[in-house]
């Protein structure tokens, strides 16, 4: 905190008069200084009309010279794009090569299909669009968390989950911000990855997507708890563009690095 004039205070003398116990000084006798002032403004007016007068030598000199080529640049061949002939115009990039136009479809068909023989999940969100709030009911804190997803400029989120084996559930969500002065998608896969090698998450900084700049995925310490079944957890947190990834797979038996990753490379792919 600041300090103020309300928090600090500082000590005040008394006043004293303390004239009457000094002793008198006889005053003393000061030699007058040579006037030297003259001299010194005449010097430096000096030094800087020769100044002045050597750059305007130095000027007239390089004007008499021939001119000296310069030194080739290191990359000679830069390619430039050239213009289109009159009357032409480029063509609109094909809405299948469009990463913006592929964002501004049907969210829900850029989440991977479920595999064959899956089967509906119980235990999981259901499948199409889960509304904001619904998304700020899965943390600790709804109230701060539907504030700082505001805040980020979250847009709408498509999620698709469905269970394989005994008990093997998958979840994916892509969460998708607006554009503004912040990158929400950016901020919000940082700050969930800021969380796993807390010990009461992964407990590890995970390992590098391939394919993503800082795209992570992510295996969990197994859960145990006397008269229940292993708790086994794996997942992953990328972004790309305005959308955000999170993908969750638990299951009762230990899941394998290569199943996560490669949920994970296959969802980035189909953005």
């Amino acid at each position: 905190m600041e300090p103020t004039a309300d928090t600090v205070s500082e000590p005040v003398a008394d006043a004293v008069d303390d004239s009457a116990a000094e002793p008198a000084v006889p005053p003393v006798a000061v030699r007058p200084r040579p006037r030297v002032l003259r001299t010194v403004g005449l010097i430096a007016v000096a030094a800087v009309l020769g100044l002045v007068g050597g750059t305007a030598v130095g000027y007239g000199i390089q004007a008499d010279r021939e001119p000296t080529a310069l030194p080739p640049l290191n990359q000679p061949g830069l390619a430039h794009p050239k213009p289109l002939p009159a009357g032409q115009k480029a063509e609109p990039i094909p809405a299948s090569e469009d990463l913006r136009a592929k964002a501004e479809g049907d969210l829900r068909k850029l989440l991977l299909p479920k595999p064959a023989g899956a089967k509906k999940a119980e235990f999981a969100d259901a499948d199409g669009w889960m509304p904001v709030s619904e998304f700020a009911s899965n943390f600790k804190g709804p109230g701060n968390a539907l504030d700082y997803q505001l805040d980020l400029g979250i847009r709408r989120v498509a999620v698709t989950s469905w269970e394989t084996g005994e008990h093997k559930v998958t979840e994916i969500r892509l969460v998708q911000y607006r554009s503004n002065d912040v990158l929400g998608a950016q901020e919000y896969v940082e700050d969930q990855q800021g969380y796993m090698p807390d010990e009461d998450f992964a407990d590890n900084e995970g390992k590098a997507l391939e394919g993503s700049s800082d795209g992570r995925y992510y295996l969990f310490p197994v859960q145990r708890k006397a008269g229940y079944l292993d708790i086994h957890e794996a997942r992953a947190y990328f972004y790309r563009g305005d959308i955000a990834v999170e993908i969750f797979v638990v299951d009762t038996e230990k899941v394998s690095e290569k199943d996560i990753r490669s949920l994970a490379e296959r969802q980035l792919g189909r953005l």
